[in-house]
């Protein structure tokens, strides 16, 4: 009688006991909620469930709710604690940038959780590896994005793009006085080019007489979908998705599965050439050089390769883009450019290396631009160890640590009041004696290519290529928008403008 009494009991109370435990915890955190929030560091947080409701509601703005909390912050870092994701701090403080990028460098690599986001579409490549796999890619592409050979391999395959396709194309669009998509026609500029330059094919995507890359539609839906998994608010619903085999994780896997089997396929018909051909006359694409290396298995070909078409594709025409567009607003510093630097350069020197480096001012424009519209808006680590930042900020082993850009660009501590207009001129030194036309005195306060260890290997060939392509552009034609409404920074794997850049264009005074 007495076991069945206890039995009973247990079973009777059991549910009732978690239900007092769940009001008594809806009451506290009602408590807590109606005596108000606590400032953490510039974020509103709230007892148990963190910064989750200012979050939610900035959902859709959080580069600017961002940027105005580091704008508040003494220390110019905030820290993101909310319930259902990691503990992140943000930070536009460049000696917490450099702390991360170069000072304890290994302390603050990319991270399992990075690794899960883009692994099954990036694989071993270079900009998804750490440690003793990363330092081994990167010292052998290190030595080829140095060589002259490539650099002049670029530079070809970008006069044969704009020579015979884009301007063509330009000149259609003018004489049928027809808008466009700016922006869609330099993506797939770039994509041609970096298809080029790494695996020694052409996807023709300029070609409008052929069907639509299937490769390109296959990169553009892998990279939106991961783009995706990294903002998702809580990562098990992507991942049971993807267990699962359902909605965008079975499109991600399709599109990847595309991606590999025809990247798997050029690496085999390379190899074959390669075998048949004068390696010297093979010698040339990323693809090409990296097979001759012998130094890597064919799944780790594969990622390299991914990789830079991913760092390519679109870091170069988004920031281009954006340079036509405020070149749009400011039609001075557009007759600056064109009559100083551009209008007295004969179209085939332009291909010319000595040429494109004298280039300041546009130099200059382009690095304006991605001070305030950068092609990657944030990047993040993830910290192995215990660690404190220059400032102070505390680092729990497994936080992920962002430094962001696009709020460093906004940063009045940073580049005066001015901060928030486009003046290239910040950018010309005024002594006669210093070579360059940016300001080096300290990389970290724009680390749009990154800086110490990871520095991006394609900074200069991405320069040579944006000079080459806006200068080309800007001696022949003149850019109009075709709607006055303000265009929409939107911050994917690479920052595009939303909806695109719809002009018009027309033959310059100069032809």
């Amino acid at each position: 009688m007495v076991t069945f009494f206890s039995i009973f009991t247990t079973y009777l109370f059991r549910p009732f006991s978690c239900l007092i435990v769940i009001l008594y915890l809806s009451y506290v955190i009602v408590e807590r909620l109606r005596q108000g929030p606590r400032d953490v560091a510039g974020a509103r947080t709230y007892p148990i469930i963190g910064c989750l409701i200012p979050f939610y509601k900035n959902r859709y703005r959080l580069l600017d709710w961002y940027t105005h909390l580091l704008s508040k912050s003494p220390t110019k870092t905030i820290v993101i604690d909310r319930l259902g994701a990691r503990r992140t701090i943000v930070t536009a403080n460049p000696h917490n940038v450099e702390y991360m990028l170069k000072t304890n460098f290994d302390n603050f690599p990319k991270g399992k959780p990075f690794n899960e986001i883009l692994g099954d579409f990036l694989g071993n490549g270079i900009f998804n590896v750490d440690g003793e796999m990363w330092y081994k890619q990167r010292k052998m592409v290190s030595h080829e994005f140095t060589s002259r050979s490539l650099r002049d391999y670029v530079v070809n395959a970008l006069k044969e793009e704009v020579e015979n396709k884009l301007l063509p194309m330009l000149d259609l669009m003018e004489a049928e006085n027809r808008a466009f998509d700016l922006q869609d026609l330099l993506r797939r500029l770039g994509f041609d080019v970096v298809c080029k330059v790494s695996l020694g094919f052409d996807p023709c995507c300029l070609n409008d007489s052929l069907p639509f890359s299937p490769l390109l539609d296959a990169f553009e839906r892998a990279s939106q979908i991961c783009a995706g998994r990294g903002a998702a608010p809580i990562f098990a619903i992507w991942k049971v998705k993807r267990w699962l085999n359902i909605g965008s994780e079975r499109q991600l896997r399709l599109a990847i599965d595309q991606i590999h089997s025809s990247v798997a396929d050029i690496i085999c018909e390379r190899k074959i050439k390669i075998r048949g051909e004068n390696q010297q006359e093979a010698n040339k694409d990323l693809l090409s050089k990296l097979i001759l290396a012998a130094n890597f298995d064919e799944e780790e070909l594969r990622g390299m390769v991914i990789s830079f078409i991913m760092a390519g594709r679109d870091t170069t025409s988004a920031a281009m883009t954006w340079l036509f567009y405020l070149l749009t607003l400011h039609p001075e510093i557009e007759n600056e450019l064109v009559s100083k630097e551009l209008r007295f350069i004969e179209a085939e020197t332009l291909t010319k290396h000595e040429i494109l480096r004298e280039m300041k001012f546009l130099k200059a424009c382009l690095c304006e631009t991605m001070r305030l519209y950068p092609p990657v808006a944030w990047d993040s680590k993830h910290a192995i160890s215990d660690d404190i930042l220059p400032d102070g900020t505390r680092i729990k082993a497994g936080n992920r640590v962002t430094y962001f850009p696009y709020g460093m660009g906004r940063m009045e501590n940073l580049w005066g009041k001015d901060r928030l207009e486009f003046k290239p001129g910040r950018w010309m030194q005024e002594s006669e004696e210093d070579q360059g036309a940016e300001q080096v005195s300290n990389l970290y306060k724009f680390p749009v290519f990154q800086a110490g260890p990871r520095v991006c290997l394609g900074k200069e060939l991405a320069f040579i290529q944006m000079k080459y392509v806006v200068a080309s552009i800007l001696k022949r034609f003149q850019i109009r928008p075709a709607c006055s409404d303000p265009p929409v920074f939107l911050p994917l794997l690479t920052a595009h403008m939303a909806g695109g850049f719809k002009i018009f264009v027309h033959k310059t005074k100069y032809i």
